[in-house]
């Protein structure tokens, strides 16, 4: 973690209280015009033939040997449960971006096809059980930490997928591109973002009575780990104080299991004995998955992954549009104005707005009203930031197909599970895009 003073911080000094509250305020976020964009895409890997059959643990392994020997842009990951994560680096305008991330996908899904496997874009595997297939200290002491909260940890590490924008924290005065105005404004609009890209209402073959399954398992977790901060005024102080309130997921060893402490706050263990060390907060600061987290940049962190190969550019665009042009910023802020009342001053997800947007997506009225509005913003938006045809058309035609008519992605997978279980055709066809055999 660097001294927000321009020098290096030597990782293993021990910090103290007022010296963590100094280190985030000078790190997370760090303002300027908003010229980079970034997106991270989660992927389901499932069996080309049907996505129903579990892939095992040694193909997986060999599969992810062979993709890294592949030259990408993008940062390829792998998730606990096997799932597939490309992180783009920044990029100085959305078509640049796009780009980047197109292209190692094409490389990624050529060498997946070659193996019988593809890429699956879904908020949360309607088919498998939590499986891990990642070994390692730091997700041992996560599943022991978010085991204590139930079984939405584990679903969370091994089951999920998403499309997470990153965008620059904006400029240190008011205005539509202050970073104090978009840091408020992702915490409602991120409740429409969760609404108008449900996808993933289905859990072991059933309906689970949420549109995004993804986004109540991370409200499952807990206010601590994955809630955000009370917003105020400033953003700095609020996201401060929560991660020093926040509870220590674990504190590494060299060796042996890490250990996992119980209900211990990063505050308290700087007023201990052994106070935690800089390179120990920067760490804790990465356990912490609220649905917008400050990194010198803001992720929103709440869109579930999309359907079809090029599903993922839809919220990629709509996100950057309505942050990023100032005109459909303020038409965005305007917008969900009304929504912030039914937050009732409670922290996202935790709050009865973003429960709703989780539960019934766009079949909520005003979250309906709303994303009407920011989508036609951003559709007057994307040529102003240089977009192309096939992206303003692609999010024209989403908002046809689903903003307009109440609908999310979630809508369609439970209409084909319908349809499915009259015989009328199987499950899986839709969810492959063009990998999907006919």
């Amino acid at each position: 973690m660097s001294d927000p003073s321009g020098g290096c911080a030597d990782p293993r000094t021990a910090v103290t209280e007022a010296e963590v509250e100094a280190l985030v305020r000078g790190i997370c976020f760090k303002t300027g015009p908003p010229r980079r964009l970034g997106v991270e895409v989660e992927w389901l890997v499932h069996e080309l033939r049907d996505p129903r059959l579990p892939v095992s643990p040694e193909r997986l392994e060999a599969v992810y040997a062979a993709l890294r020997t592949v030259p990408l842009r993008s940062a390829l990951t792998v998730e606990p449960g096997g799932q597939l994560e490309l992180s783009s680096p920044p990029a100085a305008s959305l078509m640049e971006c796009v780009g980047t991330v197109s292209a190692d996908l094409d490389a990624v899904r050529a060498v997946l096809r070659r193996d019988g496997l593809a890429i699956v874009g879904l908020g949360h595997d309607p088919w498998h059980a939590p499986r891990r297939f990642l070994r390692a200290p730091r997700y041992d002491a996560m599943e022991a930490c978010l085991d204590r909260t139930g079984p939405a940890g584990r679903a969370m590490m091994c089951t999920s997928a998403s499309v997470q924008v990153c965008l620059d924290a904006g400029y240190e005065e008011p205005g539509p591109l202050g970073h104090v105005r978009r840091w408020w404004l992702a915490h409602q609009l991120g409740a429409v973002l969760v609404a108008a890209f449900a996808n993933s209402p289905i859990a072991g073959g059933r309906p689970t009575g949420w549109l995004s399954t993804r986004q109540l398992r991370w409200a499952q977790i807990g206010t601590g780990r994955a809630g955000g901060p009370v917003l105020d005024a400033d953003p700095r102080g609020a996201w401060a104080r929560h991660v020093l309130d926040s509870p220590v997921m674990c504190v590494r060893r060299d060796d042996g299991p890490w250990h996992v402490p119980d209900g211990l706050t990063f505050r308290e263990w700087t007023r201990s004995p052994r106070p935690p060390t800089r390179d120990d907060l920067d760490y804790h600061a990465t356990t912490l998955f609220p649905p917008v987290r400050p990194r010198g940049h803001l992720e929103l962190r709440m869109i579930d992954a999309q359907p079809g190969d090029d599903g993922w550019i839809v919220p990629l665009a709509v996100a950057a549009a309505l942050f990023d042009d100032p005109e459909a910023a303020e038409t965005a802020y305007r917008a969900v104005k009304p929504l912030a009342e039914r937050a009732h001053g409670m922290p996202a997800p935790h709050n009865p707005l973003w429960r709703d947007a989780a539960r019934v997506g766009l079949a909520d009225p005003e979250l309906r009203e709303v994303a009407a509005v920011c989508f036609a913003a951003a559709l007057r938006a994307l040529p102003r930031l240089g977009a192309t045809t096939e992206v303003v058309d692609a999010v024209g035609a989403y908002r046809d197909r689903h903003v307009a008519r109440g609908r999310c992605p979630a809508d369609d997978s439970l209409d084909e599970l319908r349809a499915a279980a009259r015989g009328a055709h199987p499950l899986p066809q839709r969810t492959h895009g063009k990998d999907t055999p006919s």
